[in-house]
């Protein structure tokens, strides 16, 4: 995974292709990073997720998939809206649904033609995912995914606390 890489930084400044927004099922913000990304990208981004078709009334976007949309005044192109599993134990298919967030993701970063994309700690916050649980499980899809495609050529684990980037840094596979 020479590709990869663990930083601790706000997610909204990096200069990336793509970030991924850790967002919830209706795409229309929220706390946490959802709510950093919306409003660092402006109100055009709340406009473009409002576009999005719904799925069924306030669904566009359901567990363990991803959408994309423009990333306005970011300095990100994309912004990828992935939605995590809310951690019931872990008996609920969330190891599955987080793995399609990290898939989902970089399929649709390798279909717009982005070579770098940056990733939160998705359903690590308010959804209580186990942060050791979870890297173990970001790192293996990803490191599934550059074996099998060549974009994108730079990986971001963007952790806004030292602890999370410590967790991935102990489980990089190298």
């Amino acid at each position: 995974m020479s590709r990869l890489e663990v930083i601790q930084a706000d997610i909204t400044t990096l200069q990336v292709d793509a970030i991924v927004n850790a967002a919830n099922e209706t795409l229309l913000g929220g706390g946490g990073v959802d709510g950093a990304i919306h409003r660092a990208a402006g109100r055009e981004l709340l406009a473009a997720c409002r576009d999005i078709a719904e799925v069924r009334p306030g669904l566009r976007c359901p567990t363990g998939q991803a959408r994309i949309t423009p990333g306005f005044r970011l300095p990100a192109k994309f912004v990828i809206h992935a939605v995590g599993p809310v951690w019931r134990g872990g008996t609920h298919g969330e190891p599955e649904l987080l793995a399609s967030c990290y898939w989902q993701s970089l399929l649709l970063a390798q279909r717009h033609g982005a070579t770098s994309i940056a990733f939160p700690a998705i359903s690590c916050g308010v959804y209580g995912y186990p942060h050791e649980a979870a890297a173990i499980v970001a790192l293996r899809e990803i490191d599934a995914f550059t074996r099998a495609h060549p974009l994108p050529e730079r990986i971001v684990l963007c952790c806004f606390g030292s602890g999370m980037a410590d967790t991935y840094r102990r489980h990089l596979i190298t």
